[in-house]
C-alpha cells in the first residue's frame, strides 16, 4: 500500500462498495488505538466489523421500532414498577424474549390505566431491538383490517403475511364488543397463529367476560383455549395511573368487573 492517505481512500471506496460506511469511520478512529496498543491484524479487523455490526442492529431496531405502528414508544425502563411490584419479576424474565422463539403468548389482564399497554410496548420494543418483527393494533383495528382482507378474498394470504411477523399485539380486547363475523375473523387470526407465532394481547375484562364481547361463547371458549394453551397470564391490579392525585379511587366499570370476578 501507499501512504496513509491513500490507504484512507480505499477502505472508504471498499466500504462504499460494501454498503458498509461506518467501517471508514471506525477504521480510522481505532487505527491508532490498535497501532499503540500492538493489535493484531486479526484484532483490529475485528473491532472494526464488531462497529459496524452493532451500528447496523441498533439501526435495524429502530426501523422495526418504527414499522410496528405502537401508538407512543414506551420501554420496560420507563414503567413505574412500584405501582405493579406482583409482576415486574415475571415481565423481567419474558424481557428476554424467550417466549417468542417457543411461540408462547402474553396475556395482561387489569382495569384500565394499570399499565397493560405500557408493558406490552415495552415488551414489543425489545423484541424489536432482537430482530423479531412486530406489528401492534387495537383489537377493534385488527378486525377492521381482517375484515376488509375477507372482502376482497384476500383472507387467507393476510393472515399467511402475519404469520411472518415474530410478534402482533392486540390492545384493548373487550372495550368495544364484536359482531359475530368479526368475531370468527378474530378467531381465524388467533388459530392461525397458534404454535406458529406469539400474541400479546391485553385486556380490561377477565376472560370469563369474553363471552359477551365476542357474541358467542363457544366462539369465546375455543379462542382462549388457543390463547392460554402456551401463555403466561399477568393479571395487574389497582387503580388508574391516570387518577392519582385527582380525588378519584376508582372508576365504576372497574368496581363493577372486580365484583363479578
Amino acid at each position: 500500500m501507499s501512504d496513509g492517505t491513500g490507504t484512507l481512500k480505499q477502505i472508504r471506496y471498499l466500504a462504499a462498495a460494501l454498503k458498509a460506511p461506518r467501517i471508514t469511520e471506525a477504521a480510522g478512529r481505532l487505527a491508532e488505538q490498535a497501532r499503540d496498543a500492538s493489535w493484531t491484524h486479526e484484532d483490529y479487523l475485528a473491532a472494526v466489523l464488531e462497529r459496524e455490526v452493532s451500528a447496523r442492529s441498533a439501526s435495524g431496531a429502530q426501523l422495526r421500532i418504527r414499522a410496528a405502528g405502537f401508538p407512543a414508544r414506551k420501554t420496560l425502563d420507563d414503567f413505574d414498577w412500584d405501582a405493579q411490584p406482583a409482576v415486574r419479576q415475571q415481565i423481567a424474565a419474558l424481557a428476554s424474549g424467550a417466549f417468542l422463539t417457543e411461540a408462547r403468548n402474553i396475556v395482561l389482564l387489569g382495569p384500565p390505566g394499570t399499565g397493560k399497554t405500557h408493558i406490552a410496548t415495552g415488551l414489543a420494543v425489545r423484541a424489536c431491538q432482537a430482530g423479531h418483527r412486530v406489528l401492534f393494533a387495537t383489537a377493534t383495528d385488527w378486525v377492521t383490517r381482517l375484515t376488509d382482507a375477507h372482502r376482497h378474498g384476500l383472507l387467507p394470504k393476510e393472515l399467511a403475511r402475519l404469520r411472518r411477523y415474530g410478534l402482533i399485539i392486540v390492545d384493548e380486547v373487550g372495550y368495544l364488543p364484536f359482531e359475530q363475523d368479526a368475531a370468527n375473523l378474530f378467531f381465524q387470526l388467533v388459530s392461525s397463529r397458534y404454535e406458529h407465532a406469539s400474541l400479546i394481547l391485553t385486556s380490561n375484562l377477565p376472560f370469563s367476560g369474553w363471552g359477551g364481547v365476542f357474541g358467542d361463547q363457544a366462539v369465546a371458549a375455543a379462542m382462549i383455549d388457543r390463547i392460554v394453551h402456551h401463555a403466561d397470564v399477568l393479571t395487574l391490579k389497582g387503580t388508574s395511573y391516570r387518577l392519582r392525585g385527582r380525588g378519584i379511587d376508582s372508576l365504576p366499570s372497574i368496581k363493577t368487573q372486580n365484583q363479578a370476578d
